[in-house]
């Protein structure tokens, strides 16, 4: 038997000399594979309509719908293309709907002028979107996946990010730019259908990188970012939630800040930041940790953008807690946690109780039978923080 620890947390493995990987297509039988979220009862969603009416500040008669992720995001998009006729919808097989179906039935109703495919060239995709934004259309380009993002970079990197800066005094930006792209694990993509390459772009100044955790957090930052008239963003939407998420959603067009984190439980105790689909496994993990331990009171923070991040928010948590935990999928080494750490214990150094942790992804690449041990994830062995 082969033990492997990681944050308080145990898998077990079965020896490596009785693991045919040529041959398996799923985890080993005896492994613990850790334990599913049910979305069903998470109290990230809005579970009931007045709930996202609450949420969202609106009256009790305002209309509702219960919408998945895919969903919400293809009524963001729908809206858009409606009511300003400078939104252009491209990239491969968005005519067709795509791969996930976020753009089903557009090029339908707005036509192939405006929605359209693309030949499979992330480097065209986005090259292109950078001269249509720099005339004053709204390019919003789909990157089929976010593993194939790489041969884009230049354009991203040398072009998109310092459009507005290379202009000086003209004014001239790129700022209606908004590139999609699904992106995290789904538990069988391996090495080129599961990747979470959000830190790299942020060390790229001159871009704004966002990842919504849920329907109506899509909605209303992919209405915002299309808006955005400043600087191109990168929304990159985690494909495990596209049907698995399913929410009340205001059906009214709205906007949600690209500068602000949100708070989604209080507590006094310790503070976890994350974003995206690991949020779901917080929460979960928070849940049955406090029920655990009698009086524990852990606070969760969603950072929704990623780059530039609510730093303020998450600093005024820490300082009241004096702890912090940073949980995100990608990978360990140089990810957003490390930042993240890093400024917590810059700016909240004297209130910390201790060492900030982070829970991530290996720094590795997933292979396909062992994907599912590669993020974060809740496991029947719990971690037992020091709240003493």
């Amino acid at each position: 038997m082969l033990a492997c620890r990681r944050n308080g947390s145990i898998l077990r493995l079965l020896k490596p000399t009785s693991i045919q990987l040529r041959h398996a297509s799923q985890a080993p039988s005896t492994a613990q594979l850790n334990k599913p979220i049910d979305f069903k009862k998470t109290a990230i969603l809005h579970q009931s309509q007045s709930s996202a009416r609450s949420a969202f500040g609106l009256s009790q008669d305002a209309p509702v719908d219960w919408v998945n992720l895919h969903g919400a995001i293809n009524a963001s998009l729908h809206h858009a293309l409606k009511t300003d006729e400078n939104v252009l919808l491209f990239g491969e097989d968005v005519a067709f709907g795509g791969v996930f179906r976020c753009s089903k039935g557009l090029s339908d109703e707005f036509g192939t002028s405006r929605v359209f495919n693309t030949p499979l060239t992330e480097q065209g995709i986005v090259g292109f979107a950078i001269g249509c934004a720099a005339e004053g259309m709204k390019p919003i380009a789909e990157i089929q996946f976010a593993d194939y993002v790489y041969p884009a970079f230049d354009q991203l990197v040398n072009e998109a990010a310092k459009f507005r800066y290379r202009e000086g005094g003209t004014g001239g930006n790129c700022g209606g730019l908004v590139v999609r792209m699904p992106c995290g694990s789904v538990g069988h993509g391996a090495l080129y259908h599961s990747q979470s390459p959000e830190s790299l772009f942020t060390h790229i100044p001159g871009l704004r990188v966002v990842m919504p955790r849920s329907p109506s957090q899509a909605k209303g930052l992919l209405t915002a970012s299309i808006l955005s008239s400043r600087d191109p963003v990168i929304f990159m939407e985690p494909k495990v939630l596209y049907r698995a998420a399913e929410e009340f959603v205001p059906r009214d067009p709205y906007t949600l800040p690209l500068d602000k984190a949100e708070v989604l439980k209080t507590g006094k105790d310790l503070t976890v930041v994350s974003y995206g689909q690991p949020l779901y496994l917080c929460s979960a993990a928070i849940e049955a940790l406090e029920k655990e331990i009698k009086g524990l009171s852990i606070e969760l923070i969603d950072l929704r953008a990623i780059y530039p991040w609510d730093r303020a928010t998450v600093m005024e948590s820490v300082t009241k807690t004096g702890r912090a935990v940073v949980v995100h999928e990608s990978m360990y080494n140089a990810g957003v946690g490390a930042e993240v750490a890093a400024s917590i214990q810059e700016g909240a150094f004297l209130r910390l109780e201790a060492p900030v942790a982070r829970v991530t992804g290996w720094s590795t690449h997933p292979g396909l039978i062992f994907e599912k041990f590669n993020v974060p994830d809740i496991t029947s062995e719990s971690p037992r923080p020091s709240v003493g």
